[in-house]
């Protein structure tokens, strides 16, 4: 059987070199050839979709070093979190447009922190209409690989994201299938709403390593299937129809059997046995996220031996990555 080329997906720009989610970090993703970038939302007090990771964004941003917003650093729980700093939702987009990006891990990239405050937080009609307009200079179909995040969480705060996504897409012209767009998110609740709006996209589910999803767990307390079970042939069983895919915590494929072999895991043969897509994240070449038998010398910020560890990645079959440097991506896993 012929090997699977994955799509290879910037994940969050190219934020192996540039700070997560700035313009400079998606404009070099899409310089070096991905199939597509990954944007995460949250939303702002007048209801503005805003490219971050997280809402809470003291880690990547200035807002810690604006006087004007001292007073507005808090305390919240998200998703069952306590997390203190300063939140997207207590902004207006007109306040979080002035603040300056910056590096998340600047002492594993700081190269990348060199880059620090130059450029502003972008808002989600900001990707897409890049995207849209690179796919049209370089004469090929790039995608947005939209993650929603917090869905319960900002609905608690009277904001329903599935209907703010859906006339952002809308009105981007985004919605009706034009370019590849695939929507994510670790809430399959909130996938379901956009499928029955309308959106033309794959929908893929979003699983971590360990946990629960929220929405599942506000609804259904300890009832609800861990992403552990939700990955096994039983729980995938309940995806088929609901949607086109899973996109696991790469741990799920690296992880060893009890003879400590790799490439050992059936989650990726299991989902496609069923029809269902598998995405993987994130693939990154620094000892710091690397497995421990792939580390090698030289500390947290040297490069070990990632292609030995992407090596199982690919041959696994999987049917998308995310990366975070993606020259080394499309060299990789396009070959």
């Amino acid at each position: 059987m012929p090997r699977r080329t994955p799509l290879v997906i910037g994940h969050r720009g190219a934020p192996g070199y540039r700070p997560e989610h700035s313009r400079s970090s998606y404009d070099l993703a899409l310089e070096l050839g991905v199939d597509g970038v990954e944007p995460d939302i949250v939303v702002s007090s007048d209801g503005v979709l805003v490219v971050r990771h997280e809402n809470e964004i003291s880690g990547t941003t200035d807002i810690a070093d604006r006087p004007e917003y001292r007073d507005r650093r808090t305390t919240k729980t998200v998703d069952g979190a306590e997390l203190t700093g300063w939140f997207t939702e207590d902004f207006t987009w007109d306040e979080l447009s002035t603040l300056g990006c910056r590096e998340r891990l600047p002492a594993l990239r700081p190269s990348s922190a060199t880059f620090d405050d130059l450029q502003p937080v972008l808002r989600l009609r900001d990707v897409l209409d890049l995207v849209r307009g690179a796919s049209l200079a370089q004469g090929r179909e790039i995608g947005v690989v939209l993650e929603i995040k917090h869905a319960t969480y900002f609905a608690s705060l009277g904001w329903d994201i599935a209907e703010l996504v859906d006339a952002e897409l809308r009105a981007a012209g985004w919605a009706d299938g034009e370019l590849p767009l695939t929507i994510e998110a670790f809430e399959s609740t909130v996938l379901h709403r956009l499928q029955e709006r309308g959106i033309r996209a794959s929908y893929i589910y979003l699983l971590e390593a360990a946990g629960r999803p929220f929405d599942l767990l506000s609804q259904q307390g300890t009832a609800a299937l861990t992403y552990r079970q939700t990955a096994a042939p039983k729980g995938l069983d309940g995806l088929v129809g609901r949607v086109d895919g899973i996109s696991v915590d790469k741990r799920m494929i690296l992880a060893p059997d009890k003879l400590g072999r790799l490439g050992s895991s059936t989650v990726v043969a299991d989902a496609h046995e069923r029809g269902l897509r598998v995405f993987t994240w994130t693939c990154r070449p620094e000892n710091n996220f690397l497995i421990g038998q792939f580390r090698g010398r030289g500390g947290a910020a040297a490069f070990g031996d990632w292609e030995a560890e992407w090596t199982v990645i690919r041959d696994a079959g999987i049917d998308g990555v995310f990366v975070d440097h993606p020259d080394l991506g499309v060299a990789f896993f396009g070959s």
